[in-house]
């Protein structure tokens, strides 16, 4: 089964054709990165029109690519939750009228599902079941995943997600847009001689704050004289003790949860898995104890129509489709995906 993946969801505009027996024959890219930098973060409205503008060229971009006429498509998945409502309402109108015109089915994909599922792409996919560490912009959860569908929460932020702290504390550090990438470049010049909090690792459970991180944060900004008038190794210096604490914390709650679960694979996911502090921490920790830790390539961590059109094919192959009516959800619990058999 071919089948022909939208992603929409925020600011990147993702195209890509996954066949059930070849694997992935097309993905294209556009991000909106350069169109949001003078606002300083994505402007909803903005994004669902360039969305509008990129969508088309880049699914001749990838019907190229695949070396396939439009014809030859089987099937249409798109990202349908959670994210920005107009920039989900753009992928979801145009996912669903091709398939429509096509006379294929269509499925709308939760976007984190996706995410979860992205290592599948990779030559040594992770074996189910394991745990799975969703974390990004929006969200920091602990799953435990025994087969699509079958999620078990673990554990979660209670308040802000660790992408959106590194965004925050980015711009504490007076750091362009995007902010999470430029603070762990950043890091990788400094010295994490910053005494900043662990939090909720010296207590039971797998859930996770950055709150307190985060004004722990402000304070070492305020005491060295302000973001714009930090000395530049000072504030290398607190990016690497920001990072060193959110890693540590990430890291303590995994090794806790693949203890509890009994679990030795843990899949790392979402646009925070490309962090390479986080790759090489969980790499050296879980190999201590007899785990593995998977992750998808730097292109398919971030927002992309690969996943998309990977966990929609699964879905699809299982029989599941929607109806002409458009469903798009900004915010869309995990745990509600049904299962499929097997």
């Amino acid at each position: 089964m071919r089948v022909l993946g939208l992603e929409t969801s925020c600011d990147e505009t993702g195209v890509a054709i996954y066949d059930s027996e070849r694997g992935l024959l097309a993905d294209a890219l556009y991000s909106q990165i350069e169109l949001h930098r003078e606002y300083g973060g994505v402007v909803p409205e903005l994004a669902s029109r360039d969305h509008i503008r990129k969508c088309l060229p880049l699914l001749r971009e990838a019907l190229a690519q695949a070396g396939l006429e439009a014809g030859q498509i089987d099937g249409v998945a798109f990202t349908s939750g959670p994210g920005l409502v107009g920039a989900l309402m753009v992928g979801a109108c145009i996912g669903r009228s091709l398939a429509y015109a096509w006379g294929v089915p269509a499925l709308g994909v939760h976007h984190m599902e996706a995410h979860l599922l992205a290592p599948m792409l990779e030559p040594e996919p992770p074996a189910l079941p394991f745990v799975a560490l969703l974390v990004s912009g929006g969200h920091t959860q602990l799953v435990r995943v025994d087969g699509i569908g079958r999620y078990q929460l673990l554990g979660e932020s209670l308040d802000d997600a660790a992408g959106e702290a590194f965004d925050k504390c980015a711009k504490m550090l007076k750091l362009p847009y995007p902010g999470g990438p430029q603070l762990a470049r950043l890091a990788e010049q400094g010295s994490a001689r910053f005494d900043f909090p662990r939090p909720m690792v010296n207590r039971p459970g797998l859930d996770f704050s950055f709150s307190g991180l985060k004004t722990a944060v402000l304070t070492a900004v305020r005491e060295q004289g302000g973001g714009e008038q930090l000395d530049p190794a000072v504030r290398a210096d607190i990016a690497a003790s920001f990072q060193a604490a959110v890693v540590e914390t990430l890291v303590i709650k995994c090794l806790r949860a693949l203890r509890e679960t009994g679990l030795s694979s843990l899949v790392l996911a979402g646009g925070v898995s490309a962090n390479r502090l986080l790759q090489q921490t969980l790499a050296r920790e879980l190999g201590a104890v007899g785990a593995r830790v998977y992750y998808a390539r730097p292109q398919f961590c971030t927002d992309n129509g690969a996943m998309i059109a990977y966990a929609g094919c699964q879905r699809l192959l299982a029989g599941q489709r929607d109806e002409l009516a458009l469903t798009v959800r900004a915010r869309w619990p995990l745990m509600e995906l049904p299962a499929l058999a097997g």
